[in-house]
């Protein structure tokens, strides 16, 4: 149904314009929403109407006006007034109420529609089909857009976004969940992986500045048909969570830049710990101190350079010579050597994955 909200600044809105006293009530002579309390029907007057075959009828000084949804009687409206004007302008109201239900109603079919869409809920034929009841068109580029704020629920967010992709009714915002926004967009041809980095970023600094809130922001692939969105969906998911473990100083991150750690996310349990077994021995990488953890990150930032390396951490190059010596002597791997340090970084990221897991099983 529509809110009362929605009526209330409808029958507001058209009382300012043709300042005509104007009421909705339900079928069983309940006031939905009014411009004026002293509007109030008596109830059998209500209901005696509503049951008559007129869609129109004068009662006690206000035209009366029946509002149906697919010929179900939705709403009985009532206009203050007898004369012709006030006639005109409840059947003007009337039909301004009942394109509303039509709209809204297209809006909740197209809502399920893009949800089962996502969730892969649907038969290839009833895809096409639904489509084009619904005037969707299915041979667009498209690309999923997933926003998770901090707090669940977060309807200041949700407006932001509809108020920025809304308008352009070619773009679809909905949710299947209680955490995350999706948004699916509609492209032009001249739009590239570059232009979704700057609209994620758009959305992002967005919410940060007008809805005051912290949102990641991660995207799948382009897509070309209509069939293929959930595709799409599935992959903005995974980078979300993908960008959690793995990139958590990103705010946004797409399916396309999560580059080893996709493989990595993709793996069973028991052979990331068989891995990790062979690699540290069955050495704890939790032991390694900060200045080691510290050393290897600054080591891989500067392409195993030492010379840079050691600029960087303002220490001498014999210091930073010597802490890779003794990482070398407790795991076995040199960094210096690429194959070595490849070994170690896919090592610490499986680490971080194993905890993940962990963590997310409690």
């Amino acid at each position: 149904m529509i809110s009362n909200q929605i009526l209330q600044s409808t029958l507001d809105g058209l009382k300012g314009i043709s300042r005509v006293e104007l009421c909705l009530c339900d079928p069983t002579g309940k006031t939905v929403v009014t411009t004026s309390v002293q509007m109030e029907p008596v109830a059998a007057d209500l209901q005696a109407f509503a049951a008559s075959s007129a869609d129109s009828q004068v009662i006690k000084g206000c035209q009366f006006f029946k509002v149906y949804d697919e010929q179900q009687l939705e709403y009985v409206l009532l206009a203050k007034g007898s004369g012709d004007d006030v006639y005109m302008v409840g059947k003007m109201v009337a039909f301004q109420i009942q394109s509303l239900l039509v709209a809204y109603k297209e809006r909740v079919d197209k809502d399920n529609f893009i949800k089962n869409l996502l969730l892969d809920n649907l038969l290839l034929v009833d895809i096409y089909n639904r489509a084009k009841k619904l005037h969707i068109e299915t041979s667009v580029r498209r690309v999923v857009f997933i926003i998770e704020t901090r707090s669940e629920k977060d309807t200041n967010a949700l407006e932001l976004i509809r108020s920025m992709f809304s308008t352009k009714t070619k773009d679809f915002i909905t949710a299947v969940d209680e955490k995350n926004i999706i948004l699916v967009k509609e492209l032009k041809m001249s739009d590239s992986y570059s232009d979704l980095e700057k609209m994620a970023s758009t959305i992002k600094d967005m919410l940060s500045t007008e809805a005051l809130t912290m949102a990641h922001v991660a995207y799948g692939t382009i897509v070309n048909e209509i069939k293929e969105v959930s595709r799409s969906y599935k992959e903005a998911k995974m980078a979300l969570e993908v960008g959690k473990i793995f990139y958590s100083e990103k705010s946004v991150i797409a399916y396309s830049n999560l580059g080893i750690g996709r493989l990595i996310y993709q793996l069973p349990m028991p052979l990331c710990r068989m891995f990790i077994k062979e690699i540290f021995d069955g050495k704890n990488p939790d032991e390694f101190d900060e200045e080691t953890l510290l050393t290897v990150k600054k080591f891989f930032e500067n392409s195993l350079n030492v010379s840079q390396t050691s600029r960087e951490l303002y220490i001498h190059r014999n210091t930073l010579v010597y802490r890779l010596d003794k990482l070398n002597n407790m795991t076995g791997l040199d960094l210096r050597e690429f194959e070595d340090a490849i070994t170690f970084k896919i090592a610490l990221m499986v680490v971080k994955y194993m905890k993940h897991m962990e963590k997310s099983e409690y």
